[in-house]
C-alpha cells in the first residue's frame, strides 16, 4: 500500500493533483487508516495514470471521468470529437498569430493589405512618419466605415501619385506637419494648394466624388482629425477659406 506522495511519484504528478483529483471525483479517496493516512492500492496508481495521460493530451478534466470508464467504441467516439475540437482550437490560435505578426508592423491595425501597401508607397516618397501616421489613422476611420470601396479608395490614390506635382505637394505636406501656427510659410502652402484646386481637372474631381462617395459626417470626422494633428491646419484652413475653398477632405469652392 501506498502514502499519497508514493502514488504521486509512481504517477509523476503532484500531491496537490491528487488532492485536486478528489476533490473534483475523478480519484476516490480511500478510508485513511489507523494512523490516520490515505493507502492506495496498484489499482489507484493505474487509475491516476490514466487520468494524468488524459489531463497532458488536452482532454478537459470534465470528460476525463467519462473516459475512463468508457468502452473502446465511446473513448473512440469522444477521442474524435475532442480532436475536432483541439483543430478548431488550434486554426483559431494560428489566425489569431497570423493577426499578431500583422500588427507587428503597425499598419496593418484595422487596414486592409491595399492601405498597407499604399502607406508604404507614402514611406517610398521620404514622407515623415508623422504624416503617415495620420493618413493611416484617416483611412483606418475610412475602412470602418466603408471596408468595401478601401480597394477602389487605394487604386485611386495610387494612381494619383502618378502626377510628379501630387507627389511634391505630398513632400510639402510632410515638411508642413512639424511646422509651428505662424509660420510665414503657411501662406505659401496655401497657395499651392488652391493652384493644385484650380489646375486640377473637374472632370476628374467629380469621377473622384462620385466614386467615393465620401458623407459629410465622415468628412467632417476626417477633417477634425487633420485638425487635431497639424499644429498649423486651423490657420491653414482659415486661409484657404479666404481664398475661397472650404473644408479639407471634400473641399468646396466657396463665394
Amino acid at each position: 500500500m501506498l502514502t499519497i506522495s508514493q502514488l504521486a511519484s509512481y504517477a509523476g504528478v503532484t500531491v496537490r493533483a491528487v488532492r485536486h483529483y478528489h476533490a473534483t471525483g475523478l480519484l476516490p479517496e480511500p478510508e485513511r487508516d489507523r494512523s490516520g493516512y490515505r493507502r492506495y492500492d496498484a489499482r489507484a496508481v493505474a487509475e491516476l495514470i490514466k487520468i494524468r495521460t488524459l489531463a497532458d493530451a488536452g482532454v478537459p478534466l470534465a470528460r476525463v471521468g467519462e473516459l475512463v470508464e468508457a468502452d473502446a467504441d465511446e473513448f473512440a467516439a469522444a477521442v474524435a470529437e475532442i480532436d475536432q475540437r483541439l483543430r478548431a482550437e488550434i486554426r483559431a490560435l494560428q489566425r489569431t498569430r497570423e493577426r499578431i505578426a500583422q500588427l507587428a508592423a503597425g499598419d496593418n491595425i484595422a487596414l486592409p493589405p491595399e492601405a498597407v501597401a499604399y502607406l508604404d508607397r507614402l514611406r517610398s516618397l521620404g514622407l515623415s512618419e508623422r504624416l503617415i501616421g495620420g493618413e493611416r489613422d484617416a483611412w483606418i476611420l475610412v475602412a470602418a466605415r466603408m471596408p468595401e470601396q478601401m480597394p477602389e479608395f487605394m487604386a485611386m490614390k495610387s494612381q494619383q501619385f502618378e502626377d510628379p506635382a501630387l507627389a511634391e505637394h505630398y513632400r510639402t505636406l510632410g515638411a508642413a506637419i512639424e511646422w509651428e501656427p505662424g509660420d510665414p510659410r503657411v501662406e505659401m502652402l496655401a497657395d499651392q494648394l488652391v493652384g493644385f484646386l484650380e489646375t486640377s481637372d473637374p472632370d476628374d474631381q467629380r469621377r473622384w466624388e462620385d466614386d467615393v462617395e465620401i458623407s459629410d459626417d465622415l468628412a467632417e470626422l476626417l477633417d477634425s482629425l487633420f485638425l487635431q494633428m497639424v499644429p498649423i491646419a486651423p490657420e491653414l484652413v482659415q486661409i484657404l477659406e479666404e481664398r475661397g475653398w472650404s473644408g479639407w477632405t471634400k473641399f468646396r469652392r466657396i463665394g
